[in-house]
């Protein structure tokens, strides 16, 4: 598995989750960021962020309500998941640009590295 993917469960709306990534030294690279896939529908772009952590971008459905971070020395993304709503329900995926680019995008066809999935439900 080249990144793993862990901290998804079952909670409330209005409730809190943190999911983690960690990947190795290929795949922890300048460019990771956050999918999702709900049954039925498209991945769709969370959240992705640059190596140091000064450049960040979110999708519209989560503006003010995720955060992305990432810990480099212990190869680890993070995503801070507050106020969740029943339409947040799906399965996350952490995912990597690969190489050396440092260009942040929300095109699921720009990441080369995926991990596994954590699923998330939120229950209204």
């Amino acid at each position: 598995v080249q990144l793993q993917a862990c901290g998804g469960g079952l909670v409330r709306a209005r409730g809190v989750l943190r999911l983690s990534c960690v990947g190795s030294e290929r795949t922890f690279t300048n460019v990771m960021g956050w999918f999702r896939q709900a049954p039925g529908k498209e991945r769709e772009f969370v959240a992705a962020i640059s190596w140091n952590g000064d450049s960040t971008t979110y999708g519209d459905s989560v503006k003010g309500r995720f955060t992305i971070s990432r810990d480099n020395a212990k190869n680890t993304l993070y995503l801070q998941m507050n106020n969740l709503k029943p339409e947040d329900t799906a399965i996350h995926y952490c995912a990597s640009r690969g190489g050396r680019v440092t260009v942040l995008s929300s095109s699921r066809r720009m990441y080369q590295y995926w991990g596994q999935g954590t699923q998330v439900t939120v229950s209204s």
